[in-house]
């Protein structure tokens, strides 16, 4: 989860305020409000809507420096908006990162790939200027430093394919060597990036991908699996991945949020600022309550 939101359009987040306040108004909610919204084809579904509070709110409020649930409670006890001085949407001048905490590490034999169940069981903050230092310290607190330089292993479903040269020049132009699989490396080569070509595990030839992730040569994985077959295959790419401690990314957007993060961590490092001192300059209403 990112603050402000990198993917979304504009024209697209409007339709979202509109509708939020809309359904607010119309269920008569004083309070919170919690509302799950999905994108497609950009048409705004709302699939749920309950009047409550929900995990987000401490990282939004964090990321704004609004103390969200403390003027849900004044308001509910009475007291406007106007009173309490917030009537305005806080704009950001840094970034928030919310990134789940995955516990994939603890349980043996499970694999990796996120579904529509809940599997985390914590989440964390990174925040900074700019997308790419805030995303990568998301990942130092969840799981560790992302990878500086060194090997990395990409192998994407077909869908993807048409995205990964572009992925694949990004990792090149960090100068990191990169290793696919056959699909993966031939469409990275007919656009210009060098791949060096690794046998997956049904293969049945030795060393495969597993054998070298094991032996400490890659420093991170990107694998989007298509089908039950192709999951099943890499599902051992994954599961070494998180036993070798190795960063593995299983969507395209992730990889490229990883590729900002370490271009950031390459070009001048992290900075450390308290909260406070993201949020002094913030809108009116950041000091309410």
């Amino acid at each position: 989860c990112s603050l402000p939101p990198r993917s979304v359009p504009a024209k697209t987040l409007d339709e979202i305020r509109e509708q939020t306040i809309a359904l607010a108004l119309e269920l008569q909610v004083v309070g919170l409000i919690n509302i799950q919204f999905a994108i497609k084809n950009s048409t705004v579904y709302v699939l749920e809507v309950n009047p409550r509070a929900s995990r987000t709110v401490p990282f939004v409020s964090k990321a704004t420096g609004v103390p969200l649930a403390k003027l849900a409670t004044k308001v509910m006890a009475g007291l406007t908006l106007e009173e309490l001085g917030f009537t305005r949407e806080p704009h950001l001048s840094h970034v928030a990162v919310k990134e789940a905490v995955l516990p994939f590490v603890k349980f043996s034999g499970v694999d990796a790939i996120l579904g529509p169940e809940m599997k985390s069981t914590g989440e964390v903050m990174g925040i900074d200027r700019d997308f790419g230092r805030a995303f990568a310290k998301s990942q130092i607190a969840a799981s560790g430093m992302l990878p500086l330089q060194g090997k990395v292993f990409l192998s994407v479903r077909d869908p993807d394919k048409p995205n990964v040269p572009r992925l694949g020049q990004a990792f090149a132009d960090l100068d990191f060597h990169i290793l696919a699989t056959e699909g993966t490396a031939r469409c990275l080569e007919e656009a210009g990036v060098a791949a060096e070509r690794v046998y997956k595990v049904i293969d049945g030839v030795r060393p495969h991908i597993v054998d070298r992730m094991k032996s400490g040569e890659i420093v991170l994985v990107v694998n989007t699996p298509e089908g039950r077959a192709s999951r099943l295959d890499s599902y051992s790419i994954r599961r070494t991945a998180i036993n070798q401690g190795i960063p593995c990314f299983t969507t395209m957007a992730a990889a490229y949020a990883a590729v900002q993060g370490i271009r950031a961590l390459r070009a001048e490092g992290l900075q450390v600022k308290t909260l406070q001192e993201y949020n002094d300059k913030g809108p009116e209403g950041s000091r309410a309550g």
